[in-house]
């Protein structure tokens, strides 16, 4: 398809927008950091499996289904994994396994389309022996007390894409200190394991790899040396993707390890950084449980992808009205990737704008409200390509969150009381229970049945 729109994206790399040229356009790829499957991965690793899906529909619009390549992995081997399956009792594979089938589920109802490749770490090791011997041999790595490292100073631009002072890095990466070292920067490929760790032969005796060189083997094996875009959080700039392009680089010995380095932003929850220890952490779990997938993805859309986000109820309330109304226009009709204009195309050409892409959806719905021709096809066609309408409509209509399984004996019990207490004139009681009800989502309905006595219907509003 050679008349599509130019895609500018934004390269962390070079600090700004650029028209986006594939290596090879019969073979765009893409390749996302994924889970490190020890615990459920929470709303802030949803965003870049929300955003990079809609970048893979996006690229697979423009250049044809069959000729993208997205690769997202999955960390299988990792120290946070082993401390987590020793606490639980379990073993690491019972672990890895029950956690990444729970995240396939998660992501599914999340509207993501699974990835055409999802390599695991453990089933790569050959390919980071293989780069760090290259390494070895090209002078950028050295292997000390068992441990094999990379030698930072051996790379002259080394510290390109997160553009900070090495004395910055060193405070902002919690480098490890180890007397083994050359250099403080120097970051570990392979390192020894304990019996009681998992660990793999290799040239440098029994152990197990450095975080960073699973991804530059497992891009490297489906991907090739050099590939299209690399896609993950903004955390992961420093030092995560800093050292993947060190290690490609130099053991490939290429100017890139990728053209373009795209990244989202942060995620805070109700204002605050989400954390365990103040009680706001929510997994995609816990927020499947409360809205539908859908609700979820649209809400996470209305941001650009690269401006930090604020996860409120009250915007998740608001997209879920907002698909409660286009979801009955826009499901009369059939969606058709023919059918999508140029104003919502150019604005997701210009490096995903979805402010500007969910401006023109809003349109598309007034205007099919207003019965001008094609608007609902037109409706249909962009809310496909942001991976949305995509239930029947009982099926959207029929959602009940988890927690309707509503205890609906309590609630009864709620709505008796505050008519007892209506009847006693207790008016400070009555309200005070009607709050309490608000809280869960229950909306009441006060009339009078045909005696005249005092009736409460309630529903589930969300």
């Amino acid at each position: 398809m050679s008349h599509h729109k130019a895609l500018r994206l934004y390269n962390t790399l070079t600090r700004q927008k650029e028209d986006f040229t594939p290596i090879d356009p019969a073979r765009v790829r893409l390749y996302v950091c994924g889970p490190t499957v020890y615990d459920l991965a929470h709303i802030g690793n949803a965003r870049p499996i929300i955003v990079f899906d809609v970048l893979n529909r996006l690229l697979r619009h423009l250049y044809g289904d069959d000729k993208v390549v997205y690769v997202r992995n999955i960390t299988d081997v990792d120290d946070k994994i082993n401390a987590r399956a020793a606490e639980r009792g379990v073993s690491i594979r019972e672990l890895t396994e029950e956690t990444a089938t729970i995240f396939h589920k998660d992501v599914a109802a999340l509207g993501c389309a699974p990835p055409d490749f999802e390599p695991r770490a453990t089933d790569h090791i050959a390919e980071m022996i293989e780069i760090i011997k290259r390494l070895i041999v090209a002078g950028n790595a050295y292997e000390a007390d068992g441990h094999v490292l990379f030698s930072v100073p051996s790379m002259p631009d080394y510290g390109r894409l997160s553009r900070r002072p090495l004395d910055e890095m060193l405070a902002g990466a919690r480098v490890d200190v180890a007397s083994y070292k050359r250099d403080d920067m120097d970051f570990v490929l392979w390192k020894p394991s304990k019996d009681s760790e998992p660990g793999w032969d290799s040239p440098w005796g029994r152990g197990r790899p450095g975080w960073h060189i699973e991804c530059s083997a497992m891009s490297w094996k489906h991907l090739g040396e050099t590939f299209d875009i690399h896609g993950g959080g903004i955390d992961l700039v420093f030092p995560h993707h800093e050292n993947e392009i060190a290690q490609s680089r130099c053991a490939f010995g290429h100017s890139i390890m990728a053209s373009v380095w795209m990244h989202n932003g942060f995620l805070q929850v109700e204002g605050e950084k989400m954390s365990k220890s103040l009680g706001n952490f929510i997994t995609i779990r816990d927020a499947l449980a409360d809205w539908p997938g859908e609700v979820i993805r649209f809400n996470m859309l209305k941001t650009h992808y690269r401006q930090p986000i604020d996860w409120t109820v009250a915007s998740l309330r608001e997209s879920k009205k907002e698909l409660d109304r286009m979801y009955p226009v826009a499901k009369q009709f059939a969606a058709s990737s023919a059918m999508i204009p140029p104003d919502f195309m150019a604005a997701l050409c210009d490096d995903l704008n979805m402010p500007e892409a969910i401006t023109a959806l809003r349109r598309l719905y007034a205007e099919a409200n207003d019965g001008v021709a094609l608007a609902g096809a037109r409706l249909a066609s962009c809310g496909q390509m942001l991976g949305l309408f995509g239930k029947s409509m009982p099926e959207w209509i029929g959602w009940r969150p988890a927690s309707a399984a509503i205890d609906e004996l309590y609630v009864q019990r709620l709505v008796n009381a505050r008519i007892q207490a209506r009847k006693a004139k207790n008016f400070a009681e009555s309200d005070r229970i009607r709050d309490e009800l608000t809280g869960l989502g229950i909306q009441l309905k006060d009339g009078k049945d045909a005696n005249g006595e005092l009736i409460t219907q309630w529903e589930v509003k969300l």
